[in-house]
């Protein structure tokens, strides 16, 4: 059945002072990127894209992402005109409390958000990640007569994403990687917040992902919606990845700000608006209109989801019968339930006083895993055998072999980080990413917006103190740990020997609410003796009671995180063999331990023993919380040095000598009674 020409042309404008009438009524707000781009939003959402209203999750839905997440009105518009759980009610509450249209999209928040967007270029990068995840599932579960993967990503991306150096190193990759389920529809206003873009962005945008190995077409008019149709389908046929550039009007239809940074982020003010209507031949009252026949046309959209999860489900049935033990992964992996028995034959480390790194433990427990859980898969920004990531039972992830779970990102930590949440959030899969903890700071919007989503996200930051030794300062993370733990939402461990890596692993893949970092050493550190001090299992709490050394008396409690562990120990029994009563504590998680109950906290760290003494090799800020008042840090407060680890741990004071003279410092031993 066709659609007038009028009707399309008034749901077109619908979209627009919809998103208009909301930012005027938030007196707060971008305008410009939903009336420019409402048109190409339109093709999109009534011509291309395979969704369903009423199950926002179907698994096989294309995915559409507005990655200038300013604009962020336009696709609260589309989602409550196609039948969203979005009332009108919630689109006049705009940027308001509580409401479910905040001034950006978030995920989890709003239903039909595919992902958090806003900070430019991750939305752009997070949509690599889920065509990546389209093509392994597609590879791992379609058959020559059954199709049970088969969706695409969509995207708006602005002049913002493509200046973004995030966006840049994902386009690259998704090039390498032919990944022709992935269509943007570049919004190319030439506008931007300082004006127009000729004053910082002049590259030939066409000639540039061309040589990413992009398939690039050119829309002259950005409100003509055959050629935008056409470009479309042209690039679903096309087996690279297309960037449609769109040539539109920023604020289109505002007299006096239509091609101007003003109509960029700033409401258009009453008079504007108005004239805006008068001039496209909108009705002028009421705000918010909707015309029943532009509402009956949009709501087309939830008859056409049903019927397409439901053409879906018949198909998968069949597939299902034919291939049972097949369907049943595929089911359990989009529910995020993992295998059964998938916790056998974890990791075991015998004592050992020379020891493993924590990295190259890791290493072993993901391919203990890998075998188990098929829907790990992960990879490392060109640091693979540094950061012991490869998964030896599999291939790499290439254009042709989309069936490989290892991903080589390349010297793009930043990219890396927004594509696994890209992954995460497409679901059916469970991803990691490693590079150096030092270069955690290169992707930390990555790994803040996987905070704020609740991604779960598993970040591998390798290298984790000074222990890296000569390479020196540049490599030497000192201050990252804090800084990580700073992130709200964020679950930083960092593990204190080999079977306390087992037991971190186990908490990642269960700590499927939220992104979880694991911070391991480059050099050996030692695997403590579990039958003399308490199980690694204890890394569930955060932080645990390793033993109590030298009597019933306690006097003082040593505690550590990671490879300062093993100091507190050979300290302790020093101590201790001095008659004096110590507590050794494992701190691997403050945030694990901050979600336990204040009995478990008190049985850690009782108040009425107040000398407490904190280990680790990063700046102490943070540690004030746990060793109070009378406690004192042993830590890093400055940049380190390219030296052999060990003069750099003796030159700083992280020896059990030195943490034995401050202990005795605090307990008011002079030097004559030592």
């Amino acid at each position: 059945m066709s659609t007038s020409q009028d009707l399309i042309n008034r749901a077109i404008n619908t979209l627009r002072f919809l998103s208009a009438d909301a930012v005027q009524q938030a007196n707060s707000g971008h305008p410009g990127l939903p009336m420019g781009a409402a048109a190409m939003a339109y093709v999109i959402w009534m011509k291309h894209l395979r969704h369903n209203p009423t199950n926002p999750g179907w698994c096989d839905r294309d995915r559409f992402i507005l990655s200038g997440g300013h604009g962020s009105m336009l696709l609260y518009s589309l989602l409550h005109l196609t039948g969203y759980d979005l009332s009108l009610a919630q689109i006049k509450r705009f940027r308001q409390w509580g409401s479910l249209t905040p001034g950006h999209p978030e995920y989890g928040l709003t239903p039909g958000v595919e992902t958090t967007t806003g900070p430019l270029g991750q939305g752009f990068s997070n949509g690599v990640g889920m065509a990546i995840a389209e093509a392994h599932l597609a590879s791992r579960y379609n058959l020559p007569n059954h199709k049970i993967v088969d969706h695409y990503v969509y995207a708006i991306v602005t002049d913002g994403d493509l200046m973004e150096g995030v966006a840049s190193e994902a386009a690259s990759l998704a090039g390498h990687l032919s990944l022709g389920k992935l269509i943007y529809l570049y919004d190319d206003n030439h506008i931007s917040i300082d004006g127009s873009t000729d004053l910082s962005f002049t590259e030939d945008r066409a000639a540039r992902f061309a040589a990413y190995n992009w398939h690039v077409q050119r829309v002259d008019d950005g409100n003509d919606l055959d050629q935008i149709n056409q470009a479309i389908i042209k690039a679903r046929q096309d087996p690279r990845p297309s960037l449609i550039l769109c040539r539109t009007h920023i604020g289109y239809g505002l007299p006096t700000r239509q091609d101007t940074a003003k109509a960029h982020g700033e409401p258009p003010g009453e008079e504007e608006l108005l004239a805006a209507k008068r001039k496209l031949g909108w009705p002028e009252e009421p705000k918010f209109y909707i015309p029943e026949d532009v509402l009956e046309h949009f709501r087309q959209s939830v008859k056409n989801g049903l019927e397409w999860e439901k053409e879906w489900q018949q198909k998968f049935k069949k597939y299902s019968q034919e291939n049972p033990e097949l369907a049943e992964e595929f089911i359990r992996r989009q529910d995020a339930r993992l295998p059964e028995n998938w916790e056998e034959n974890l990791p075991i480390f015998p004592p050992d006083p020379k020891g493993v790194a924590t990295r190259a433990a890791s290493g072993k427990v993901i391919n203990v895993i890998a075998e188990k859980i098929p829907e790990l898969i992960g990879g490392s920004a060109d640091l693979t055998p540094s950061n012991n990531t490869w998964i030896q039972s599999s291939e790499s992830f290439q254009a042709d072999h989309p069936s490989g779970r290892y991903f080589h990102f390349g010297v793009r930590e930043h990219a890396m980080g927004s594509i696994v949440n890209g992954l995460a959030l497409h679901g059916g899969v469970i991803p990691f990413g490693g590079t150096f903890l030092v270069f955690s700071d290169y992707m930390r919007p990555a790994i803040r917006l996987s905070a704020l989503s609740h991604i779960p996200s598993i970040w591998i930051f390798t290298h984790d103190s000074i222990g890296l030794g000569e390479d020196g300062p540049t490599h030497q993370p000192v201050e990252h740990l804090a800084a990580l733990r700073a992130i709200p939402n964020l679950i930083v461990i960092r593990p204190a020997d080999a079977n306390e890596v087992t037991e971190a692993w186990r908490y990642a893949l269960k700590n499927r609410r939220g992104p979880t970092v694991l911070a391991l050493t480059r050099q050996a550190i030692p695997t403590l003796d579990r039958a003399l001090f308490a199980s690694a299992s204890g890394l569930h709490t955060g932080a645990y009671v390793l033993a109590d050394l030298g009597g019933a008396r306690l006097q003082i409690i040593l505690m550590a995180s990671g490879s300062e562990v093993s100091l507190i120990v050979e300290a302790g029994q020093t101590l201790a063999a001095e008659g004096i009563g110590v507590r050794l504590v494992s701190f691997p998680s403050w945030e694990i331990f901050e979600k336990q109950s204040p009995q478990v906290q008190e049985s850690v760290l009782p108040a009425s023993l107040t000398l407490r003494l904190a280990v680790e090799a990063g700046v102490p800020q943070g540690w004030e919380k746990w060793v109070g008042s009378k406690g004192k840090i042993i830590g890093v407060n400055h940049f380190g040095a390219s030296a052999p680890y060990k003069e750099l741990y003796s030159q700083y004071g992280l020896t059990a000598e030195n943490i034995v003279q401050q202990s005795k410092q605090m307990l008011g031993f002079s030097d004559s009674q030592e």
